[in-house]
């Protein structure tokens, strides 16, 4: 702690921020660590690991059915109007809740979701199809003047989607199919140690960058190197650089953003979405009273309590094995100043319910029960807003959940990569009705360890 004020107190005389992430020769190359050069000057750490499939017969048959898949009509309309409303109508096909063989959940099919673009956590209910007729009024009462009649709402902008998508099973042996994982703030590709390690055992590409100022990537001394629009090419950079037919998001926490970005620019190359504690549907804007406004110098100096707070409310515990994750991933351990740049550059205004409510990709939401930073409501929300969406609470998670409950987090994962909607019910639902995909919330409980 000493140590700490001692540095802030030189960094505010000097000008000059200590403790830089600066880039490092990999020493094992074996395990698949690259440099690459987004801009010149601009280099990030990437973890590759390409399964071997030479003479594998597995991975050739595999690779002959990879076009097989089922089809999926995707329609809706999506309407914002003058006064702040927004009103989805879904038109396409029916993806049924026994799709990754959970239970349903609470929140009923529906065929026009309508909300408040200013507010979203005051949503308008859709008017009831049965509504009660009103009691009888009393003899000799006088019947109430009818409320005055409203204009009719006037569109602000229309916007229609009708695509046809093919969801198909991505197995390991499939050699089409690639995996990235984009850690959030202050986070690492280290993070995901546990992931890359599964996956890449049944035999999936897996492809986690650091991001720049994170883990063993360059950390330009400039605030405009970390906006979103500068960190969202850098990671376009490596997704055109790996991308394979069939590619896989998994992103964490900020690193959301940047998933659904690249789906929405490559919604042909992107196959499937995972967003782990993402929050809600809502335009990037960085909080003017947040802590990280600071000066980088005082940042230095509040850098343990800031780390201890991060390990309260990241973890559902804090315990020694808490402690020990959260310094194996490399997690919260960037310079003040890129901390700083990074919360301030969270600016992203094209990123509203609207270009979520455009995505047609299969998205599943994961949540961590005892998440400090992210409430239930913003995930609940995002599942409203998407198309084809099923939301998933791990109780005894956190934000972190990727590394409190490895083993069910990776097992969620696959089994959502495996999954492929059936179509055989497609008969029994009249499609000229809108009707959207049901959302369910299944609370998994962590295995207890022996």
């Amino acid at each position: 702690m000493l140590t700490s004020i001692t540095d802030g107190i030189l960094c505010c005389l000097t000008g000059k921020t200590t403790s830089l992430v600066l880039p490092v020769e990999s020493s094992e190359p074996s395990d698949g660590f690259e440099f690459v050069e987004v801009k010149p000057g601009r280099v990030l750490r990437v973890r590759h690991i390409k399964p071997d499939r030479h003479n594998n017969d597995a991975s050739v048959r595999d690779s002959i059915n990879d076009d097989i898949g089922t089809s999926v009509h995707c329609k809706r309309k999506i309407t914002v109007y003058r006064n702040g409303q927004l009103v989805i109508e879904n038109l396409g096909d029916v993806l049924h809740s026994e799709i990754l063989q959970c239970q349903d959940g609470d929140v009923e099919p529906c065929s026009t979701v309508e909300v408040e673009l200013a507010d979203y956590k005051e949503m308008p209910s859709s008017p009831d199809p049965n509504p009660v007729p009103p009691d009888p009024l009393p003899s000799g009462e006088q019947k109430p003047a009818p409320p005055p009649r409203r204009r009719r709402r006037k569109p602000k902008r229309t916007v229609l989607i009708d695509s046809t998508r093919v969801i198909s099973s991505c197995k390991g042996t499939h050699s089409d199919v690639a995996l990235f994982f984009v850690h959030g703030v202050g986070g690492s590709l280290d993070i995901w140690s546990s992931q890359l390690e599964f996956f890449s055992r049944l035999g999936y590409e897996v492809i986690a960058p650091d991001l720049a100022g994170h883990g063993a990537s360059t950390a330009p001394q400039i605030a405009a190197a970390y906006t979103f629009y500068a960190l969202a090419e850098d990671l376009r950079a490596i997704f055109k650089r790996y991308a394979r037919k069939r590619n896989i998001l998994i992103g964490h926490s900020y690193g959301v953003s940047f998933c659904t970005f690249l789906a929405h620019e490559y919604p042909d190359l992107v196959h499937k979405v995972v967003m782990i504690n993402g929050g809600g549907p809502t335009a990037l804007e960085p909080s003017l009273c947040s802590i990280f406004q600071l000066p980088s110098c005082v940042l230095h100096c509040l850098s343990p309590c800031l780390a201890w707070s991060f390990l309260k409310a990241g973890f559902a515990r804090q315990g020694a094995k808490e402690k020990q994750l959260l310094k194996q991933g490399n997690a919260f351990n960037v310079s003040p100043f890129v901390l700083r740049a990074m919360m301030s550059g969270q600016y992203w205004p094209e990123g509203d319910e609207v270009y979520h409510a455009e995505l047609t990709v299969p998205i599943l939401l994961v949540h961590g029960m005892c998440d400090k930073f992210v409430p239930m409501e913003e995930d609940q929300r995002m599942a409203e807003i998407l198309l084809f969406a099923f939301l998933k609470v791990i109780e005894e998670g956190s934000h972190m959940v990727m590394m409190e409950c490895p083993d069910t987090v990776n097992t969620l994962l696959h089994e959502f990569f495996l999954w492929e909607p059936d179509m055989s019910r497609k008969g029994e639902a009249n499609h000229t009705v809108s009707v959207c995909d049901t959302i369910n919330m299944l609370k998994i409980k962590k295995p207890v360890d022996k």
